[in-house]
């Protein structure tokens, strides 16, 4: 047996020989099939929608989203907050000699030779 696949949108539409119900995954395809169904002569087409709002023909522009963007799970963005760069370092060369200032050192006078 094939497993059920679940559609959001339902189009339905009555002509003279009889309704059709047919389901849909987004929107705009919805609305396209809607259109089409129009287009083709039938009475009484209706758009459901996945909360169960029933739209009739003059409420489909109601339907159309205003942007929708269908993209594969992996390019889809994800709605976190974009980290802070983080900070530059400066690289220290381990045999480069130390580039601080030299802090106070006693003065002990002129060095004597033996």
């Amino acid at each position: 047996m094939a497993r059920a696949t679940r559609v959001p949108y339902l189009v339905s539409g009555t002509n003279e020989y009889g309704s059709s119900n047919l389901g849909r995954g987004t929107a705009t395809v919805a609305l396209r099939l809607a259109r089409k169904l129009l287009r083709e002569g039938y009475m009484d087409v209706r758009v459901c929608t996945p909360r169960g709002r029933v739209l009739q023909s003059d409420e489909f522009d109601e339907l159309k989203p205003l942007k929708e963007v269908d993209m594969a799970k992996g390019q889809q963005r994800g709605n976190r907050e974009a980290k802070k760069p983080k900070k530059e370092k400066t690289k220290v060369i381990a045999a480069a000699p130390s580039r601080k200032e030299a802090a106070w050192q006693p003065d002990f006078g002129p060095a004597k030779k033996k």
